[in-house]
């Protein structure tokens, strides 16, 4: 234990940085994930089959590919930023298709009948979607867009492929000058764990009011 009051700084600097990853890299992965559920239950048949293989594409790829990939291949064309950016937008990138298929299973519990009504109104696609069909579709998935987070928070430590010093790769340097392996990384461990109960604890608590609210 005391190996870790030892490098508490270290810790917590990479403790921020997964923060940091995890925050930016969900925002980002939630509006994409918004935009290819539209996509996939769009009227217009090619945005659909857009939808479809953006899903189907990412939940088939590794991560820690896609990681290396952009981290190499966009300086060759001319794209640079920095480790911890490209890291965001990839991460971003791969977890939308997740969010937007557990969106679209939520899409296709909301009653037909709903959408209908919102036509006959003479709401437009978009306005039905945003303003019906989605915040109902919302309650019905609250506790798998938790999960998903949950992953995403541990797909974070991919990152360190690519040069980001986040929590995991703070223990790894610890660990090269203490020699420390168990103590060190079952501290590193206890700290994700709190951060995926933590996501849980919202997302539970955020479905049992949305529950309440319908």
């Amino acid at each position: 234990m005391s190996v870790l009051l030892d490098h508490l700084p270290e810790l917590w600097q990479g403790l921020v940085v997964t923060l940091q990853l995890t925050v930016a890299s969900s925002i980002g992965a939630a509006v994409l994930g918004v935009l290819v559920t539209a996509m996939r239950v769009s009227p217009v048949g090619v945005l659909r089959a857009m939808g479809t293989a953006y899903v189907e594409a990412f939940q088939n790829l590794p991560l820690l590919v896609l990681l290396v990939l952009a981290f190499f291949g966009l300086p060759e064309i001319g794209i640079k930023a920095s480790p911890l950016v490209t890291a965001i937008v990839v991460i971003s990138v791969y977890e939308a298709a997740y969010i937007a298929e557990a969106l679209r299973s939520g899409v296709n519990a909301v009653g037909k009948g709903q959408g209908e009504a919102a036509r006959a109104l003479g709401l437009t696609f978009r306005q039905s979607l945003w303003h019906v069909i989605l915040p109902q579709a919302l309650r019905t998935v609250v506790q798998p867009l938790g999960n998903i987070i949950i992953a995403l928070t541990m797909n974070t430590l991919l990152a360190g492929a690519i040069s980001v010093v986040d929590l995991t790769e703070e223990a790894k340097r610890i660990n090269l000058v203490e020699a420390q392996p168990i103590p060190i990384f079952v501290g590193v461990g206890l700290i994700y764990a709190l951060i995926a109960s933590g996501v849980g604890f919202v997302t539970g608590r955020l479905e049992r009011r949305l529950v309440m609210v319908r």
